[in-house]
């Protein structure tokens, strides 16, 4: 079936459906199940569910299995009062199935076992994060913002211009940011290391068609490594944002950008210097204190990248210019702690991280892996202490980006370097934080565990990745059940229905009308972009300028607790994040490593 003859088909179900008081609606993993995992469907209706259900195999030729549904013990969202689970984990046999009821009247999408659910899934992230390339771009065959940038708060006199082109704009806007780029460019090394054989060579360092001799995530990440390198240019220095909300003057391409930061529309941008001081360039200003998080987590990915590209691409020289950077980075961390922030221009908003020892931790730990020397070993531990289990996950709102990043890498990074007691102590920390969204979870029919502030996707793809952390340094499964229930709900076991991930799968239900101007002026999809995802209704109600462009087709599906609509004007749930889909990479090749 077509991707728009079933649209067709599952908005015209969804309408019938919601329509009727009776309706049994469904929700299963569109993505797919691996065979010996648990597979969990979600069944919901406004009336008690009486019926048996039945999974069949997708040509409805064989009945696999009947089902009783079993009711939940706790209470959903909104209208609907009556929640129940269908367990089918028993079946393994490879095959597309459906869930449905005995008399045909309701049935779910397609549910899909294989062991080859997940093989080079992550590969359509990284397209993703082609299109997001500033500089030479792939997707679009243009170079953009050349311009990039004058220098703001740095060692020179201000609006000297620097070389900070390269990198990756933030999402469906144009601005890039070290805060969003060092994270992206560490975890995709981060997932190399661990799962090296889930990567294709199918693009060349430009993100051409075409091998290149390099897995294409190492291409991604030397993309966001150079950048640094850029943004690093002297071992006292470091640029950590280019351009600010003056970006935000409606839909643009990238090479045809009209904001104007003085020097005429598409043409020079601002470049902050990170000061570790307040900043802001009009009446709104940060709270920094120091640099150490961009500091720490770019030393992070240059250390990583140093033993990659020295051990496995067999590039000394590269990997000594890794290394070198490393040590400066972590250095400038050293002298002075404490935490960069985002710059705004016209408005308050902005990313407001305030946690600096996690990222300190991490890039000491990869730096003693690099280097042997017991110094890094020594301040990696310190950190580690001082980061303990600091995070969003104990809470049930915080402040946008406040607890950044939001899984705590170095206690993973750290963890085979330390004697028993020690090692204990960090899977600890893990454990805890895992814990409390377990608890959350447990209050709602879908175990989602995750608070629904602004990017609660990009929280859930960090405690799956923690998660997984926390099972390869143990060995513990306790949570493997937790961490597929909190993969399912982002492709589509959550009230809605729909994957959170553009075009994936490519037969399901997806985010469409994503908020880019990629979607908006040229009508073009991207496959792999993680969206923002749901939010509290009281958040999305209390945004200005969010207007819905067309009929929400969710709507009888929304309630006032948590709120997601595909649709083009919505830029808190629909807007594809490329720190969010870089992400989500590790996730993805965890899964696809299992066979």
């Amino acid at each position: 079936m077509s991707r728009l003859l079933f649209l067709l088909y599952f908005i015209s179900q969804l309408a019938m459906a919601s329509t009727q008081p009776k309706a049994i609606h469904i929700r299963i993993n569109q993505m797919g199940y691996l065979p010996n995992e648990p597979k969990i469907a979600l069944v919901f209706s406004h009336r008690p569910i009486n019926k048996k259900m039945v999974l069949v195999t997708m040509d409805e030729t064989r009945i696999v299995a009947s089902f009783k549904p079993k009711k939940s013990k706790t209470k959903g969202w909104g209208t609907f009062e009556y929640y129940y689970e269908v367990d089918f984990s028993d079946i393994t046999e490879a095959g597309k199935y459906i869930l449905r009821t005995k008399d045909k009247a309701f049935t779910s999408q397609t549910i899909r076992i294989s062991e080859n659910a997940y093989q080079y899934q992550s590969e359509k992230l990284l397209a993703f994060m082609r299109q997001q390339r500033c500089g030479y771009n792939p997707f679009f065959d243009v170079v953009c913002h050349q311009g990039d940038g004058r220098s703001f708060y740095g060692p020179m006199p201000d609006s000297t211009f620097v070389d900070a082109t390269g990198g990756w704009h933030d999402a469906g806007d144009q601005l890039k940011y070290l805060i969003t780029g060092s994270y992206a460019t560490a975890h995709m090394l981060k997932a190399y290391e661990l799962f090296p054989k889930t990567f294709l060579d199918s693009v060349n360092h430009l993100g051409q068609p075409g091998s290149n001799g390099i897995a294409d995530v190492l291409d991604e990440a030397k993309w966001g490594l150079d950048w640094i390198l850029k943004l690093h240019a002297q071992p006292d220095q470091l640029i950590h944002q280019i351009a600010d909300d003056r970006d935000h003057r409606g839909w643009k391409m990238p090479d045809q950008d009209n904001a104007d930061y003085g020097w005429g529309p598409n043409n020079h941008r601002a470049a902050y210097y990170a000061t570790g001081k307040p900043q802001g360039l009009n009446k709104y200003k940060s709270e920094a204190t120091g640099v150490s998080n961009l500091a720490g987590r770019s030393a992070a990915a240059m250390a990583m990248a140093s033993r990659i590209w020295k051990e496995e691409l067999q590039d000394s020289i590269f990997a000594a210019i890794c290394l070198k950077a490393a040590k400066s980075l972590y250095n400038l961390g050293v002298d002075k702690e404490g935490f960069q922030q985002g710059n705004s221009y016209g408005a308050p908003y902005r990313y407001s991280e305030k946690t600096w020892a996690d990222d300190m931790e991490w890039g000491a730990a990869e730096l003693y892996k690099a280097t042997g020397n017991k110094q890094y070993l020594q301040d990696a531990k310190k950190y580690a202490l001082k980061a303990n289990t600091i995070s969003w996950m104990p809470f049930d709102s915080v402040p946008h980006y406040e607890y950044y990043p939001f899984v705590n890498m170095g206690h993973f990074s750290l963890y085979e370097h330390v004697d028993a007691d020690f090692k204990k102590t960090l899977a600890a920390y893990y454990k805890s934080g895992i814990g409390d969204n377990v608890k959350r979870g447990n209050t709602n029919p879908y175990t989602i565990g995750v608070p629904f502030i602004w990017c609660s996707n990009n929280l859930l793809t960090s405690l799956i990745t923690q998660g997984i952390l926390y099972e390869k340094m143990t060995g513990d499964k306790t949570y493997v059940k937790f961490m597929v229930e909190q993969r399912d709900w982002l492709f589509g076991r959550n009230p809605w229905g729909t994957s959170m991930f553009t075009m994936m799968p490519e037969q399901g239900e997806y985010p469409f009308d994503v908020h880019t101007s990629t979607w908006a002026l040229g009508k073009k999809q991207v496959v792999g972009g993680l969206v923002d995802g749901p939010v509290y209704g009281t958040i999305f109600n209390s945004l200005k300028g969010l207007h819905l462009v067309e009929p929400d087709e969710f709507k009888d599906f929304q309630n006032t607790y948590v709120v997601y609509h595909d649709d083009l004007g919505d830029y808190s749930t629909n807007e594809p994040t490329m720190d969010g889909t870089a992400g989500s990479i590790l996730m993805m090749a965890y899964w696809a490593d299992q066979y």
